[in-house]
């Protein structure tokens, strides 16, 4: 587990950015209903863990800041013997100071009237909430129903949104985080090697993905970082791939976007291999192109680069790769084979909650992504890697994982571990 320390330092950092007389709410969210009476597996919303380190539903997390002193508060759910021996142990007020490092314990049913009696009192001005929302129509949240109750009863309360300021907490990873993702990668390669081995013309997609769930489950990681990619032929050119109905054939190139995770910190990873255990030579010509487009990127990123840069600059040599083997002619062509950006910060979120307005800095993690899909050709497939920025350059965390042709083959022929 990540240390008690690491939360501790979080939340000390978040306070050391709010003004005084503040009162932060942050709520872990709960699970939404399927239908009839059965409900969606609960995720905590990652800012809750990320200040908390607390995984269950319902929670909320208050923390006030008079002066330069702070008072910290979580809202636990009552024990309730009948509804734990249905859904497991709830955290219990015993287990909080020394797990988690709050020393101030009270009850979900109790959190309204005690920030009643807060702002009734006259003793705070700002209330800080948590405001991530990603479309205009979707449900409001916890924080946006208490913002609504809130600016009802208490008007002269400022609102103001955390998110940002957690946005550039997460940005740079501690070094915990760091131990972690790589902790994450041999059982992230572990699964995409039992893939690779497995692989044969005739098998169904969910088949590998079974192959991948079951070397994750033996290294003690019971589901994977985000809902896997696992495609072939066709199916390679829907980016966000799900159903994993889809046959196997002879010739098809298999695609897999895929990662572990240990300690809420995740792995992106894809690779792509020839289904019969052979590059063809398009395949190969292809696999090329973003392989040393990859390992272009990793020579040159380095803290200073703008972030909005290493995109362009993996397009821009790429071009040189497809015009030469006569795919593209103009650059102003390129997203007609490069079809997504490959930049994306990974972390507590697979997609992770960043400020993407900085410059590149040592302590980011984010994906190397090189995508091609050429769709007259029938084959598309992407090269992802993790990379970490480092003092003088960047290290590319998940390069264990095979990802050169030869080291593909020789893993699908049983010559390599």
């Amino acid at each position: 587990m990540l240390p008690t320390s690491f939360y501790v330092q979080n939340r000390q950092e978040l306070y050391a950015k709010l003004p005084a007389d503040s009162v932060l709410v942050v709520f872990a969210g709960r699970a939404p209903r399927q239908s009839a009476d059965a409900y969606y597996p609960f995720f905590t919303n990652r800012n809750f863990l990320y200040l908390t380190g607390m995984e269950e539903e319902n929670l909320i997390f208050m923390a006030v800041k008079r002066g330069e002193e702070v008072r910290e508060t979580i809202f636990l759910q009552q024990a309730d013997p009948m509804q734990e021996r249905w859904f497991g142990r709830r955290i219990h007020a015993e287990d909080v100071p020394e797990t988690y490092g709050i020393t101030e314990c009270s009850y979900v049913d109790r959190f309204a009237g005690t920030f009643d009696r807060l702002a009734a009192g006259g003793t705070v001005q700002t209330l800080w909430l948590d405001f991530d929302r990603e479309e205009p129509d979707e449900q409001p949240n916890a924080a946006q129903l208490f913002a609504q109750k809130t600016g009802e009863s208490y008007p002269y309360l400022s609102l103001c949104n955390a998110h940002p300021l957690l946005r550039e907490l997460r940005t740079i990873k501690k070094p915990c985080e760091i131990e972690a993702m790589r902790r994450a990668v041999p059982i992230t390669r572990a699964g995409i090697v039992r893939m690779m081995r497995a692989c044969r013309p005739g098998m169904k997609e969910y088949e590998l993905k079974a192959e991948f769930d079951y070397a994750l489950a033996k290294h003690g990681v019971r589901t994977p970082a985000f809902p896997s990619i696992i495609c072939c032929g066709q199916n390679n050119f829907c980016i966000h791939y799900y159903d994993y109905t889809g046959e196997v054939h002879d010739g098809d190139m298999v695609l897999n976007d895929v990662g572990a995770w240990w300690d809420h910190e995740c792995n992106d990873v894809s690779r792509a291999w020839p289904a019969n255990g052979t590059f063809n030579e398009r395949q190969k010509a292809l696999y090329q192109c973003i392989y040393e487009t990859s390992e272009h990127m990793f020579s040159i990123i380095k803290p200073g680069m703008p972030m909005r840069s290493i995109d362009e600059l993996a397009r821009q040599f790429c071009f040189e790769k497809l015009k030469a083997l006569g795919l593209i002619e103009d650059f102003r062509d390129i997203r007609r084979i490069m079809w997504h950006d490959g930049a994306h910060h990974v972390g507590f979120d697979v997609h992770d909650v960043v400020d993407y307005s900085r410059d590149t800095a040592p302590g980011m993690v984010f994906c190397v992504d090189i995508g091609v899909y050429v769709e007259e050709w029938g084959i598309g497939f992407r090269l992802e890697d993790n990379c970490l920025v480092t003092e003088t350059g960047c290290e590319n965390l998940t390069r264990s994982i095979p990802r050169t042709v030869e080291e593909i083959e020789a893993v699908m022929a049983g010559k390599a571990e």
